[in-house]
């Protein structure tokens, strides 16, 4: 399937961008627009790149946390490091999974998409903002030969940006 998505300023842009698609006869079944009074982006299917990451970080700390823990703790039974002397033997073994566990917990944020939540990323997110700021998705969906109809009839509305996707079904 392949996609086109043109960000509109205004609702009146879009309704007209997506009034001449209609008369280029592109089915209507393959038009959305998106945005206030129209589908909203979770309407859409629009995944939210924070959700999508905090899943990624959810699954990786699953097994990271407990897979460091037990690093940590035999890391400290095999160099017989006794940090914390108050402690005891057991203490330092249970502290040494605990800075395990801390590091397996740090490595799920930053492997399982932390880097990309805290610095954002992938245009799912711009478009949510593009939403946010009260502008208009126009989307189109098809086949490749309908993209390529449907992309100098969007081009005339001036949209600010207009970018082409192919996604396997």
């Amino acid at each position: 399937m392949n996609y086109l998505v043109a960000v509109l300023e205004n609702r009146l842009k879009a309704e007209e961008a997506y009034a001449a698609l209609e008369e280029a006869k592109v089915p209507k079944e393959s038009l959305d627009i998106l945005g206030r009074g129209f589908k909203s982006a979770d309407e859409y299917g629009l995944i939210d790149p924070a959700d999508q990451a905090w899943k990624q970080i959810r699954l990786m700390m699953l097994w990271l946390v407990p897979f460091g823990f037990g690093a940590g703790l035999v890391f400290n039974l095999i160099t017989g490091l006794d940090t914390f002397v108050w402690t005891g033997r057991l203490g330092n073994q249970l502290i040494g999974g605990l800075l395990g566990a801390g590091s397996g917990a740090m490595g799920a944020f930053f492997i399982g998409g932390g880097v990309g939540l805290a610095v954002g990323g992938g245009d799912a997110l711009s478009y949510r903002n593009s939403l946010s700021a009260g502008k208009f998705l126009v989307v189109v969906r098809g086949s490749e030969a309908l993209i390529r109809q449907a992309t100098p009839i969007l081009r005339r509305f001036r949209p600010e940006t207009i970018q082409g996707y192919s996604a396997r079904d």
